[in-house]
């Protein structure tokens, strides 16, 4: 197993490598560059010239691209131009927030997806059923955009039950309880509301195969055993259904982590995504690639997690 995990990294090595020429060749063909927004009718082009000169910028873009991928292997991801900080920083504490947003909509999905998944496929064709599948259609063909600035207008400005913007308010002091449970409460409304739309999926899947499952031997085995149905459902059924589930865990996690620009730019929240969306208007080349990059990775390694998900979870498979 571990071989097998070991060789699908070593793999990824020229994937990683492909990937970061595209992104940077890419970001270059950018019309603009980072001192277009700082250029106004008074300032001297000879100027302008000069920071583009201390830049980098007129050097050839592989000499560029060298340069920058030589100093990311030593953990340097260069200085953002506009906010004149490292963008290891930067991305370091938007990348935690985006995190905890990704995980506790992870939690949310699940926690209504797989009891919605188990019981539409128990009851197959019954009101519980087809309210399920009703929701499930209009879930998957809501536009995100559309059902964030919903929840925003709802719950945010009409009823006034959670915040509009942010990740924490700025009369809390950092490392309280009362910090963890602000934050805590910025991430609700968000994270609900990206999970109600990624639960479309993981119920399809759940009550696919649960249908699938239910004329199968070994249940009819325990049914001729005198099993509880209860209990057939939720140690046999639940159990083999829920792998085609769990083989998609480590594409959801990374998914939301790089998926979240629509949400975090609609609620205001300071995470990766917006900070990407802020980055490509302000033509902010060095937080982009890196940024592309780090997600693009995060893709890779989640491939990699879910089949080691699967291989737990399903003890007739393993890496060998």
């Amino acid at each position: 197993m571990w071989k097998t995990i070991l060789r699908r990294i070593i793999l990824m090595i020229p994937q990683v490598i492909i990937l970061s020429v595209l992104i940077f060749i890419l970001a270059k063909m950018m019309p603009g560059d980072p001192f277009t927004g700082l250029i106004n009718p008074n300032q001297d082009p000879a100027v302008i010239a000069k920071m583009k000169e201390a830049a980098g910028l007129n050097d050839p873009w592989n000499v560029q691209y060298v340069r920058w991928i030589g100093n990311a292997l030593k953990g340097d991801l260069g200085n953002s131009f506009i906010y004149k900080l490292p963008v290891a920083t930067i991305i370091g504490n938007r990348a935690l927030n985006t995190i905890w947003l990704s995980l506790l909509t992870v939690i949310i999905t699940y926690l209504i997806a797989l009891p919605l998944g188990l019981l539409a496929g128990r009851y197959k064709d019954s009101i519980l059923d087809k309210v399920v599948v009703i929701y499930n259609f209009v879930s998957f063909a809501f536009p995100p955009f559309i059902f964030a600035l919903l929840a925003l207008f709802i719950f945010g400005y009409r009823l006034d039950w959670f915040p509009t913007t942010g990740s924490v308010s700025s009369s809390v002091s950092p490392g309280t309880f009362a910090y963890f449970l602000d934050k805590l409460y910025h991430l609700i409304l968000p994270a609900l509301a990206q999970a109600l739309l990624a639960t479309a999926v993981t119920i399809q899947y759940l009550r696919s195969e649960v249908i699938d499952s239910q004329s199968l031997d070994y249940v009819r085995t325990a049914r001729s055993k005198g099993v509880p149905t209860n209990k057939i459902y939720t140690r046999h059924i639940f159990r083999n259904a829920s792998l085609p589930v769990a083989s998609q865990l480590g594409y959801e996690i990374t998914g939301l982590i790089s998926g979240s620009v629509v949400i975090e730019q609609i609620f205001g929240y300071p995470g990766v995504g917006k900070l990407f969306i802020d980055s490509i208007l302000q033509r902010d080349y060095t937080i982009i690639t890196s940024l592309v990059l780090i997600l693009g990775i995060a893709t890779l390694v989640g491939t990699l997690l879910s089949d080691i998900i699967m291989s737990i979870v399903d003890p007739r498979i393993r890496i060998q």
